[in-house]
């Protein structure tokens, strides 16, 4: 199958950069106008602009894209996708004036998450996810990170990471997998750190291993939560098996994650609300992404993270959702972008290449997916008619998207 879209009015995002944009290459967004594209099967085949081409390809089906942008579609690299039930019953804690960690002392967040889904089959686990994951793709997002966490023993855990590569195998959206067990301590190791430390790593890695269950590994580095010393060393025991450390860093507290990430030679630090001149340095000095999650924060009412600091640093800074049931029951990462804008005062074509080619870089997928080049994933977004690429910010709470393809195939219709 050949589709042909002619008449683009811009297609953005195309070339195909060798690392992370960093600092202001993020704000340096290739686009070619009154352009055409060929998808051929489910990648793309190529493209040129219309005024420069005098005969375009044949194809089995064109359509005009007159007035309409064509984006990559969306890299999610921080999400939760996989949990039992939703936690709106904190949400209205947090209005009258509960802390995030006040409502987990009282064995909510984390530990409320956990207990729901030990409870839950994992057939309707997996049923559950994969009805959300369908939603994910239609509103715009081609590619996506998945973490455990709220299982917190080895049986749950485990069902969580193989729900997980259930949803691999089912879905079209390419998945990467993180094993998060150490997200929070379970009330039952309250009082042996060091034995939930080595259940981690001594009875749940060696069956990730051998099940091929994960890609990267994640922990939650944070006061009440891991240490930088407890992160370094669970992730070194991930990385003798392959997994590529990604950390929960400096969300609450200047924490130490980001040096513990740094460290490690993670992929990413994800959170970055709280931030030190020399933690900003440092991360920028760094081949480390730094992640933002800006819909937590502004879920959480907490200061966003620096954007503009660490851009203005020389750091690579990637966008995602952070979708959990806790602090951002949201998978829109039109939203992301757009509240990326407003309150991180990241410029349109800054939020846009972090939230799409830098996203697929802190998943390991910049080959296949994140910019318009020819041989990746035709994972594309097709957007109503629009003044400007700025309108898609701008225009906060309205969708911009009309079509969205994952790999080649029409997955949403406005």
């Amino acid at each position: 199958m050949r589709l042909l879209f002619r008449r683009i009015k811009s297609l953005v995002g195309v070339g195909h950069p060798p690392a992370a944009l960093r600092g202001t290459q993020l704000a340096e967004l290739n686009q070619l106008s009154n352009a055409w594209l060929l998808v051929e099967g489910e990648r793309i085949h190529s493209f040129g602009s219309e005024d420069e081409t005098v005969l375009l390809p044949e194809a089995d089906q064109v359509i005009d894209c007159t007035g309409r942008f064509i984006l990559p579609s969306f890299c999610d690299s921080h999400t939760h996708l996989v949990f039992a039930a939703s936690r709106e019953e904190e949400f209205v804690d947090k209005i009258r004036g509960k802390t995030y960690a006040e409502i987990a002392a009282k064995g909510g967040g984390i530990l409320s998450s956990a207990r729901k889904l030990a409870a839950l089959p994992e057939e309707q686990l997996f049923r559950e996810s994969m009805a959300k994951l369908e939603k994910v793709a239609a509103a715009g997002t081609g590619a996506i990170e998945i973490k455990s966490g709220y299982g917190l023993s080895v049986a749950a855990e485990l069902k969580m990471l193989r729900v997980i590569k259930q949803l691999k195998y089912s879905s079209r959206i390419p998945i990467k997998a993180s094993f998060l067990g150490a997200h929070a301590i379970p009330p039952e190791f309250k009082e042996n750190r060091e034995g939930y430390i080595r259940l981690l790593i001594d009875d749940i890695l060696p069956v990730i291993e051998q099940e091929g269950l994960a890609d990267f590994i994640d922990v939650f580095c944070e006061e009440g939560f891991f240490t930088p010393d407890e992160t370094i060393r669970i992730c070194e025991a991930g990385k003798t098996i392959g997994l590529r450390p990604k950390i929960h860093a400096n969300q609450l507290t200047v924490s130490g994650g980001v040096e513990a990430g740094i460290k490690l030679d993670a992929i990413s630090v994800d959170h970055l609300e709280s931030m030190a001149p020399e933690t900003i340095a440092a991360l920028a000095a760094s081949n480390v992404i730094g992640t933002l999650l800006p819909t937590a924060a502004y879920f959480l009412r907490m200061p966003p993270p620096p954007a503009r600091l660490l851009l203005e640093a020389g750091a690579a800074l990637a966008l995602a959702s952070d979708f959990n049931p806790g602090s951002s029951p949201s998978f829109n990462m039109e939203g992301v972008v757009s509240m990326a804008c407003i309150q991180l005062r990241m410029l349109p074509e800054e939020a846009l290449q972090a939230a799409t080619i830098n996203g697929a870089f802190a998943m390991q997928l910049e080959k296949e997916t994140g910019t318009i080049h020819p041989g990746k994933w035709a994972n594309l977004l097709l957007t109503k008619p629009l003044s400007s690429l700025a309108y898609i910010p701008y225009s906060f709470g309205a969708s911009c998207l009309h079509q969205v393809y994952l790999k080649g195939s029409l997955v949403k219709s406005a």
